[in-house]
Order: structure tokens, then C-alpha cells, then sequence
């Protein structure tokens, strides 16, 4: 893989430049982006791969959805349907996407859709629901649209300002880019981050106001859940279990369950991963399988014995209230 990566990086300028005059296009009034009246705030990122878009989707509607009907546009990457496709009881990952699916089945008093027509898909949302908010999941590069508040995120171990443009790195969008969020969150971090580690960070990113920059860590939950009762994690511990992963970085999550003291069989595949009939035939022959809340949809129902593991976004205590602030103002509350 670091070999092809090389020998792609003439591509990866073509690549870089072809960003650049659109974003440019955008900027100078060439190309518009259309703003609409229902409030919308985006979640996305500089880079392919793993940030914690869906945990930050669903901290936002954790905050707005106790005052606010709250609608999710995702483009439903890798799902078998076309078009606009609004969420409804009998549909399935197939047709959402795994993430979509997700918060669909997390969050049944959202509604859910996706298009990868991010206008059409806004307009359909107006017309059908006539939500309080849109959260765009993933669009800070569908420049057609302007949302009111853009969420970059990055990684805290894979920060965009040491990637490079595809295919040689795993950058889609430029640097320069970053400007355009009102808000910076560096995601995965350790919990004992220091002030000093962080204003370096804050130093590095290269971000016009380092106050918008915010640090946040995974928090695991000490229970593995399913369709029947949960099960704890210290059970586990000095027993064997089977780890099944299709996301960008499983890692994190490797780690943390072995600090539990368990030990992985870790079965990993590419992310958003559809599992074939072959692969869930042996799926089953596992007597305990552990998997991630994505890959959970994907397979609920077809292995016995399976369980999932919740992770939520927790920010640092000033960061969460750098953001709650901004949150607040973003909305007034319904009366």
C-alpha cells in the first residue's frame, strides 16, 4: 500500500489542484451555494476515514432533539437505493447505509434521509417534514449548500495538517478549507490531555481563531449491548471473544477491549463493509461475537449471540462549554 501510494502521488497533484480551482470557483461566485431557511448545521472533515461523524450527529441530537423536531441528511454512502429515501419502519440498511440505518434505529423520533443530492435532499425534508433543524451528516465538500454551522473534525492521531491529497494521502479537500467551520474538534484523544499538548495542537492546525478549536475522547460504555439483556464488560474479562470490525480505524476499540483484559480474535474488514452470506456463515460458528454499534445494523438478526459496544463524543469540560455556548445561540428554543 505505501508503494502505490508513492508511485499515485503525480495523481495526487492533479488531484489537489482540480480542489483547488473548485473551491475557488465557490469562493469568487462562479459556482453558488444555496442557503435555505430551515437552520442546517454540518458534520464533516478535510480527510477520508474514521473522525466520529456519527457520534458527533448524535451528540447534536441528543442536545437539540429534547426542544426541536431534528431531521439527518446523510448521502447514505455504499447503499443500494437511489435517490431520496426518506426513513421509514420497514427500512433497511440496505437501503439507508450503515451510519443512516444507525441513527435511524438509535433515534426512531428522528427522521432520517438520505440523497446524495444534499439541495434536493434538503427541499424534500422541507416539504415532507418541516423539521426545526437539518443536520448534514459528511457535507462540508457539497459546496451547493451553505450551511449555517459547519463541525470539522479530525483526528487527534491522524490530524489533516499531516495528510496529503488522495490517492497518496487521505486528504479530499484543501487546507485552507478549514477556515470555513466555526468550530474545530480534534476527536480520539487521550483523557489525560494535557493544556500544554493541546495548545500545541492548537498552535499546529494552523486555524485562524484557536478559541473555535476543541478537543474531545471516546467514551466507551461498560456494558455490551444487544437485542436482549446487556452484558457487562468485567464478565468477560480473561475470556476469549470474537471482534468483528468494518470501520475505518478499529484500533481504539481493539485496545480498549483488551485493557479490559479480554482477548481478541479480530476478524477486520474494510469500512462500511456489507458481509456476505460465506462470511456470516462463519460468523456463526463464533460462540460470542463483539462488534461496533455500524457494523451491529448490518448484522442484527442474522448472528446469534452478537453484541455491540456504545461509544459517545465526551469533550473536556472548557471545550464542551466553548461549543454549549455556541449551541445555545444557534437556536432559540421552541416556546
Amino acid at each position: 500500500m505505501w508503494l502505490l501510494r508513492k508511485i499515485a502521488f503525480p495523481f495526487s497533484l492533479i488531484y489537489a489542484l482540480a480542489v483547488y480551482v473548485r473551491n475557488k470557483l465557490y469562493d469568487i461566485g462562479v459556482l453558488t451555494s444555496e442557503h435555505y431557511e430551515t437552520p442546517t448545521i454540518c458534520v464533516g472533515n478535510l480527510s477520508v476515514g474514521g473522525t466520529g461523524k456519527t457520534p458527533m450527529i448524535e451528540y447534536l441530537i441528543r442536545y437539540f432533539g429534547h426542544s426541536h423536531q431534528i431531521a439527518v441528511l446523510s448521502r447514505g454512502y455504499r447503499r443500494k437505493s437511489k435517490g431520496f429515501v426518506l426513513a421509514a419502519s420497514t427500512s433497511t440498511v440496505e437501503e439507508l447505509g450503515d451510519e443512516p440505518y444507525q441513527i435511524h434505529f438509535k433515534f426512531p423520533e428522528v427522521r432520517v434521509a438520505v440523497d446524495s443530492d444534499r439541495r434536493n435532499g434538503i427541499v424534500q425534508l422541507q416539504k415532507r417534514v418541516g423539521p426545526d433543524l437539518i443536520l448534514l451528516d459528511d457535507a462540508f465538500q457539497h459546496r451547493r449548500v451553505k450551511a449555517d454551522m459547519n463541525i470539522l473534525l479530525t483526528s487527534f492521531e491522524s490530524l489533516y495538517i499531516d495528510d496529503w491529497y488522495l490517492p497518496s494521502g487521505n486528504l479530499r479537500d484543501g487546507l485552507s478549507q478549514v477556515n470555513r467551520a466555526q468550530y474545530v474538534v480534534v476527536t480520539k484523544c487521550p483523557e489525560n490531555l494535557s493544556l500544554s499538548e493541546k495548545d500545541q495542537i492548537k498552535r499546529k492546525l494552523g486555524v485562524q481563531d484557536t478559541k473555535t478549536i476543541l478537543f474531545s475522547y471516546l467514551k466507551y460504555d461498560g456494558e455490551l449491548r444487544s437485542e436482549g439483556a446487556p452484558l457487562p464488560l468485567q464478565d468477560l474479562s480473561g475470556k476469549r471473544v470474537t471482534l468483528v470490525t468494518g470501520i475505518a480505524n478499529p484500533e481504539p476499540f481493539v485496545h480498549y477491549l483488551k485493557s479490559k483484559g479480554i482477548t481478541i480474535d479480530h476478524m477486520a474488514f474494510k469500512d462500511h463493509h456489507f458481509f456476505t452470506s460465506r462470511e456470516i456463515a462463519s460468523f456463526k460458528t463464533k460462540e460470542l461475537l463483539v462488534t461496533t454499534e455500524k457494523d451491529y445494523v448490518r448484522l442484527k438478526g442474522k448472528v446469534a449471540n452478537l453484541y455491540y459496544l456504545p461509544i459517545r463524543h465526551v469533550f473536556f469540560e472548557e471545550d464542551e462549554a466553548v461549543l454549549l455556548s455556541g449551541l445555545e445561540g444557534f437556536m432559540m428554543p421552541n416556546p
